[in-house]
């Protein structure tokens, strides 16, 4: 079963959600904010996709962050402290199916082009 990563009231993950609804794809849903992110979890991530895909720089909690914080966030393990401490920082959503990352964000394009059913 494909688990979904983000937060419920992000407007991008709401899009994700419904699409993977409409489309008639079986999920489960991790809520950063209520079950929280481990390390684990984002070095298995990273390890497929990079450490650096995973912050939201566009986001509003890495906006409001300042520009000391913003500065030190060069290493992997800075980017996991403060994902960890901000979950809200962390891409959403993110779509992990048996340990793999399938998809990072939403963009209708990309999901069109994932085999859900297979």
């Amino acid at each position: 079963m494909y688990i979904v990563y983000g937060i419920k009231n992000c407007n991008t993950v709401k899009k994700a959600l419904d699409y993977l609804s409409q489309h008639g794809v079986t999920y489960s849903f991790h809520d950063y904010k209520k079950a929280g992110v481990t390390k684990k979890l984002l070095s298995s991530w990273s390890a497929q996709i990079g450490w650096e895909p995973l912050i939201n720089k566009k986001g509003t909690t890495w906006r409001a962050l300042d520009e000391a914080t913003k500065n030190s966030i060069t290493s992997k393990a800075a980017a996991f402290d403060l994902a960890i401490a901000k979950t809200s920082v962390i891409k959403r959503p993110l779509i992990e199916l048996d340990g793999k990352v399938i998809a990072l964000g939403f963009d209708e394009q990309t999901y069109d082009n994932i085999d859900w059913h297979s």
